[in-house]
């Protein structure tokens, strides 16, 4: 090689050849070696740039969270920051309060020339006839002066899951003004199935709050009351109180405002809600109540109607039963259901053993031990029940002709009159010809609100031996003392010797019969004639009279009154 290159090297034109050649050699590793230096420093300078992603770093509110990062709820202890979008909803909503609803929608114009007012809802022409438009097809449903007053109107709903957020969002989208919103809980991944307006960004936030904030984009002139608390009797007067003023607004805070023109039941503990409605009732706030959509899956089923036309419905009969102790039987409008249960539908879940261990079970259920949050929900139907209370509260609110379901108990206080009478006619006859008592005078413990409690709640208004609902009577189930019935001798003391039909004359000028609640049972009037002969009169253990299922059903139903009896 060498020697070729000796050779060659007289030759100029091979000179220049390699020269040429060496020298595009070095320009071409400079230039790369230059261009590889420079690409390592701006990635240096890139990756300097990048702050540390923490937890206050702004991308966190725009960057959608991970599966991983969402299965680790419960932990709801860092609530997201807004987006642009809602930092830009919440100030037009703002500005919408204070009336420049025209300036929010339209940012480019210039706004018109008014004297700005901090209490709203003191809107400006501009505004109002933009609010007008948003409303018109409400507008010309109800008439002008409907929907005027309906804007005027204070509603108070509680319970934000999917029943009250559906309500609340169509009270917001046809008008309402003001709105006082009241929960406890935070948006959860099992409740995005029903709930009306909360997403995967909301989880783990309160309920108040991404109620509101959704809802701020779509009426932005609603004025809110966010309570992010569990209604509680003992917080009722502030609660369910005069309007105070929207959060976070201008609207100066008056401590005499507007009562609540309606309330909305939408809680799903059976606790709260007969507290709830016996406040309301008690107080004379205007109250309606959603009832259980829990199990159910036909809309065409729902209706509105009087509590006491309710039926097929566990929540609503638990409630029933509740108010009927503390003296409420009817006047109360609820939503419920007739739909029946039957093979193949949804129902109540099996309680896992764990969960006895953990307290008390029946704390939050319908049902003895079952719990409210293992009810099967089909998520369309707390929709269905959320505008349907909406509805009722829309028509109500601006006087627009409507008909409920009407007061069953009215129409069957005949025959609770009757069915009364009946038992008065049984105990006499007992008392007399089997305890030998003088009967003139006696009277039963017992008014027609009992026995309109026995039928229809306890006995579901069906003969426990037959299941017959037509000419239906009540009748001692046994000889034997009921517990709050037990007769006592003079000194105090408890005496077998004495008949169960004695007399009670502890009470001066008064002949009471021992009979009570709970030793009563529901029959047809040819059962009772028979079991009176039998079992009353003939001494039979009702064991040989009855069969194991009658006789555990009787048990059963008595035992459900004794756990109901707590609550008198």
């Amino acid at each position: 090689m060498s020697s070729w290159l000796q050779r060659q090297a007289p030759s100029h034109q091979t000179q220049l050849v390699a020269t040429a050649v060496l020298s595009g050699l070095v320009v071409a590793g400079t230039i790369l070696s230059f261009q590889a230096i420079r690409r390592k420093a701006a990635v240096e300078d890139l990756k300097a740039s990048i702050p540390e992603l923490d937890d206050k770093h702004h991308a966190e509110s725009v960057q959608p969270p991970s599966f991983s990062k969402l299965l680790k709820l419960p932990d709801y202890s860092t609530v997201p920051q807004t987006s642009k979008e809602d930092e830009r909803a919440s100030a037009l909503a703002r500005r919408a309060q204070r009336g420049d609803y025209d300036e929010g929608i339209y940012p480019s114009s210039k706004p018109p020339d008014y004297t700005r007012l901090n209490i709203s809802p003191r809107l400006t022409p501009n505004t109002t006839d933009l609010i007008t438009e948003q409303l018109t097809r409400t507008s010309s449903f109800l008439t002008p002066p409907r929907l005027s007053t309906l804007r005027s109107s204070f509603i108070v709903v509680v319970g934000l899951g999917g029943v009250g957020s559906h309500c609340t969002a169509a009270l917001a989208r046809s008008g309402v003004s003001r709105i006082r919103i009241i929960d406890f809980d935070q948006v959860t991944l099992s409740s995005l199935n029903r709930h009306a307006l909360a997403t995967l960004a909301d989880v783990g936030t309160p309920k108040v709050t991404c109620v509101r904030k959704r809802l701020e984009a779509v009426a932005p002139w609603v004025q809110w009351e966010t309570c992010n608390e569990i209604w509680r009797e003992s917080s009722a007067q502030r609660l369910l109180g005069p309007w105070r003023g929207s959060s976070g607004s201008n609207e100066e805070k008056d401590p005499d405002g507007p009562p609540p023109d309606y309330v909305v039941d939408a809680i799903d503990n059976i606790d709260g809600k007969v507290a709830l409605l016996k406040y309301c009732a008690t107080h004379g706030i205007k109250i309606v109540s959603s009832m259980g959509a829990g199990c159910k899956s036909d809309p065409t089923r729902v209706f509105v109607g009087d509590i006491s036309s309710s039926i097929e419905d566990p929540l609503s009969r638990a409630t029933r039963r509740r108010l009927k102790i503390l003296g409420v039987s009817q006047g109360i409008p609820v939503v419920f259901s007739t739909e029946k249960p039957g093979p193949g539908k949804a129902s109540l879940l099996p309680l896992p053993e764990e969960e006895f261990q953990r307290g008390k079970v029946g704390e939050l259920s319908v049902l003895p031990d079952f719990r409210a949050r293992i009810l099967p929900v089909l998520g369309t139907m707390p929709a269905v029940f959320g505008y349907v209370l909406a509805n009722f509260v829309l028509l109500e609110v601006s006087g627009y002709p409507h008909e409920v379901v009407g007061e069953a108990a009215k129409a069957r206080d005949k025959m609770y009159e009757h069915v009364l009478s009946q038992l008065q006619g049984c105990e006499e006859r007992l008392s007399r010809e089997v305890a030998g008592e003088d009967v003139l005078g006696l009277k039963v413990p017992l008014s027609t609100a009992d026995v309109s409690y026995l039928l229809e709640e306890v006995f579901r208004g069906k003969s426990v031996v037959s299941g017959l609902t037509t000419r239906l009577a009540l009748v001692r189930w046994t000889r034997e003392l009921a517990r709050a019935g037990a007769v006592s001798s003079e000194d105090g003391q408890k005496d077998d010797a004495i008949s169960p039909f004695a007399i009670d004359s502890s009470t001066p000028s008064q002949k009471l019969s021992r009979v009570n609640l709970s030793s009563l049972v529901c029959m047809t009037k040819e059962e009772a004639v028979v079991h009176e002969r039998e079992v009353l009169r003939g001494g039979r253990p009702v064991e040989d009279v009855y069969s194991r299922e009658v006789v555990a059903l009787v048990e059963k139903r008595m035992e459900e009154e004794r756990a109901f009896s707590r609550y008198r």
